[in-house]
């Protein structure tokens, strides 16, 4: 299989050529016996890395502040597994809000989708939570306390001295705080931030299960930005595999320019371009500091691989580098395989349309459904295994539960009212409840009906919710009563 963006008469002529045909073979993480190789990434710099470094700092913020943040006084993002209560973007959502979930599951992979068959893996290197965290948070302590590669690369093959011993300790002591803080803050995503608050200051006696699955969920954490690191995206997350299925030769990638840069070989100091173009030698001055920087230890030059996240820095570390040799830049960037092989500009395929439709459309049902749903959700059944009533004045009795979930911002009064019956319904305890916010209020009704109301065995009953004289929906339940030989029509 090659790589996009080659073909048979670009393949280089030296020992290079070996590593051009096996790279597939195995796995830059991995020695040939499978052992673990230990990445040392040098420190990236650079435009690119500039501005991912900015993106970056948004999402973390974002992250760390989520749980603090209200919108007219609910969290912005909340996922309350053991309440069933969701909030999204101030809304509250509940377990009868599924379709709601899964259609906005369908536009975020449907996102994705159009996304990767556009840019390729751009959402791994710049807005995974994964990648984010590593790169810019751990990544960076490293440097802080271990130094570059070369530091790191002295320190690991030094013997094990005090000095040592206290830096190991001190960086991962920083590793498992830093893994800490991000378990607590996920940890106000489901319980809330008051909740969470409310457990820290107090008593931790009292919260020894909850302090362990902290402490649990912590070294998984600190396991995974400690330890794992990069094969984590290689072996466990499964979007380097589906990418491969999405990408044809119009996807944007970070991308070597073969044609510029091959055949590749050292800059001599007193070799000019010319002298290098006259022996068939292109920009490529083998100088692999696009390996050095790559966070997964692959060589961009072998081509569009799985384990490239699309994190640019090989292309910060190729510009500078061009920028030393006084070539122009760009010979590592983000290009199609079109546009390297045949110079074909960017262009909107019909495929991204198709998809892109498919993504229009799934956002206008989830904008539909999230606008047209109901302040209040309601639930009237008749209870289980209950007889209808014959009153002393002819009228027939059934004896209904009713769930109302209040969805809005403010508290709501709600009245029930009969649509296509004659008759009466009456709540238990108060005659208009109150529904308090984003919570719901269970209660029992009772509905009376005159005989000549019924239709058989079982009456169809259409319901109205309201609140102030505004309707909020309208709900259906079935109303047993005695069986009629001659059923009476639906008015």
């Amino acid at each position: 299989m090659e790589a996009p963006g080659t073909d048979a008469s670009a393949r280089p002529g030296n020992m290079q050529d070996v590593n051009w045909r096996d790279f597939r073979d195995h796995i830059a993480t991995a020695d040939k016996d499978g052992r673990r190789r230990w990445l040392y990434p040098k420190a990236p710099s650079g435009v690119w890395h500039r501005r991912r470094a900015w993106f970056a700092s948004f999402l973390i913020l974002l992250m760390f502040a989520g749980p603090w943040i209200r919108i007219q006084g609910n969290p912005l993002l909340l996922f309350n597994l053991v309440e069933r209560r969701f909030s999204i973007l101030g809304q509250i959502f509940w377990p009868q809000d599924s379709v709601v979930f899964a259609v906005a599951m369908l536009v975020f992979i449907s996102g994705i989708v159009v996304f990767t068959v556009a840019f390729g893996r751009l959402w791994c290197g710049w807005a995974c939570p994964q990648t984010v965290m590593m790169e810019m948070v751990f990544r960076k302590v490293e440097y802080l306390i271990d130094g570059d590669v070369a530091a790191q690369r002295a320190l690991a093959a030094a013997p094990w001295t005090a000095a040592k011993v206290f830096r190991r300790l001190f960086k991962h002591g920083v590793f498992f705080g830093l893994s800490f803080i991000v378990g607590n803050t996920l940890l106000a995503y489901i319980i809330g931030s008051e909740q969470l608050l409310a457990i820290q200051f107090d008593d931790p006696r009292k919260h020894w299960a909850g302090l362990t699955a902290m402490t649990l969920f912590s070294l998984l954490f600190y396991a995974i930005f400690a330890r794992f690191r990069e094969q984590a995206c290689t072996f466990i997350c499964p979007y380097g595999r589906f990418q491969s299925a999405l990408l044809d030769e119009n996807s944007m990638v970070v991308a070597y320019d073969r044609r510029r840069g091959e055949k590749r070989a050292p800059l001599h100091r007193d070799q000019g371009h010319e002298a290098r173009k006259s022996s068939a030698l292109g920009d490529c001055v083998d100088c692999r500091q696009c390996v050095a920087v790559c966070p997964t230890g692959i060589d961009i030059r072998d081509g569009t691989q799985m384990e490239c996240v699309n994190c640019t820095a090989c292309i910060d570390a190729c510009d500078a580098i061009m920028h030393k040799v006084g070539r122009p830049s760009g010979l590592i960037r983000f290009a199609s395989q079109n546009h390297l092989e045949r110079g074909e500009p960017q262009r909107f395929t019909r495929r991204m349309a198709m998809y892109s439709a498919v993504l229009a459309a799934l956002v206008g049902v989830f904008l539909w459904l999230v606008l047209s749903r109901s302040p209040v959700e309601t639930t009237f059944l008749r209870v289980s295994g209950s007889l209808y009533q014959m009153l002393p004045d002819g009228r027939i009795r059934n004896l209904f539960s009713v769930k109302m979930i209040n969805k809005s911002h403010q508290p709501l009064p709600v009245e029930v009212r009969l649509e296509n019956r004659a008759g009466s319904v009456r709540m238990m305890g108060a005659t208009n409840p109150v529904v308090p916010v984003g919570q719901y209020l269970q209660t029992s009704a009772l509905v009376d009906l005159t005989p000549d109301q019924l239709t058989g065995s079982t009456t169809e009953l259409k319901l109205g919710v309201y609140s102030g004289g505004r309707l909020l929906e309208r709900v259906e339940t079935q109303f047993s009563g005695p069986r009629s030989e001659t059923p009476k029509s639906n008015p």
